[in-house]
């Protein structure tokens, strides 16, 4: 097989992960020395070459991918920890190695580059979740491939994959008229990230499809500019249902509705998105949009791979349909 022999194809001759094939050729801990070394010895066996370091210095390639995450995403989020998981491993199949770097609040506002890039240690960057424009526009001076996961921003020409958030709320707030629902309000900063503001736009145009009125009383914020939770104020007229934006703040919503006196769903329904912890965890379960988060890391690792190979060329904008998960957070208004 050759040169053509990647992690995937030991992986599979031997039942194992690329996780654990990886670990064990480049001599990290978490495998056991007999399997360690049966893995070494059946990548010899196929020809499969691990020397990463003689093999970048031949072909002047890192062979590493670093993936840019704002610090105000990664305090609680643990959509963004499944997402940077799901494409480390992705890369593994392409003998590529994700590098995170969580970049905190002051070196994005200052633009400082992500020392993944200061270091010279990768060939590419997947900016995972909205970054101001500011410092986008400082990593593109560096002239490393990027593209946009989970995000877009139509100022930069950049392959972006994102997921179906407009119709995914749009889905939603349908679903709750079609079983009774008139009176339906929504939970999140409108202009915190885009994706916040397609799911709004996705509840909006329900209202105008099914002929409803947009409350603004029922429109509540959830966190600030810097994207930090805030307590939520419930309005003085209830609405019988809420479309949230993530299943995170739909979980703290239904707490706020029980300490204030309301039970869920009988008096108010609550739906999220990103169908992650917080939707299984709540009492009741949460009825949300399930991510997928599989076909987004799929798409992003293929793009930023192919920008890597080629940088120019025609950028193209994936968007990843989810789908709706029923649980008991949603009832037919009395």
């Amino acid at each position: 097989m050759g040169k053509s022999v990647t992690m995937k194809d030991v992986a599979m001759q031997l039942g194992v992960s690329t996780v654990t094939v990886s670990k064990a050729l480049t001599d990290r801990e978490g495998v056991s020395d007999s399997v360690r070394e049966t893995i070494k010895q059946k990548a010899e066996e196929m020809g499969y070459r691990y020397n990463f370091i003689g093999k970048s210095m031949k072909e002047g390639m890192n062979y590493n991918i670093g993936i840019l995450v704002a610090e105000q995403f990664m305090h609680d989020s643990a959509f963004y920890s499944k997402m940077y998981q799901t494409v480390v491993k992705d890369l593994l199949d392409y003998d590529y190695f994700g590098i995170l770097e969580v970049v905190p609040d002051e070196a994005e506002k200052e633009c400082r580059l992500p020392h993944v890039i200061q270091n010279n240690k990768v060939d590419g960057i997947i900016i995972l979740g909205q970054m101001s424009r500011a410092y986008i526009e400082k990593i593109a001076s560096s002239n490393i491939p990027f593209i946009f996961l989970d995000f877009n921003d139509d100022h930069f020409e950049v392959d972006t994959i994102v997921s179906d958030s407009f119709y995914g709320a749009y889905e939603l707030t349908n679903y709750l008229f079609s079983i009774g629902h008139k009176d339906i309000g929504f939970v999140g900063n409108r202009n915190a990230t885009t994706s916040i503001m397609d799911r709004y736009i996705g509840y909006y145009k329900s209202l105008l499809y099914n002929k409803l009125q947009l409350n603004e009383e029922w429109i509540i914020n959830d966190r600030d500019e810097k994207g930090k939770f805030c307590e939520l104020q419930l309005p003085i007229h209830m609405p019988t249902a809420f479309v949230c934006n993530c299943d995170e703040v739909a979980y703290s919503l239904i707490l706020q509705l029980k300490k204030s006196g309301f039970r869920v769903p009988e008096d108010v329904s609550v739906v999220g998105y990103d169908n992650y912890i917080y939707a299984t965890v709540s009492n009741p379960a949460i009825t949300t949009v399930e991510v997928n988060v599989e076909a987004m890391s799929e798409s992003a690792v293929n793009s930023i791979l192919k920008r890597v190979r080629i940088p120019s060329g025609e950028c193209s904008r994936k968007v990843i349909s989810g789908r709706i998960i029923f649980r008991d957070s949603v009832a037919a208004p009395k």
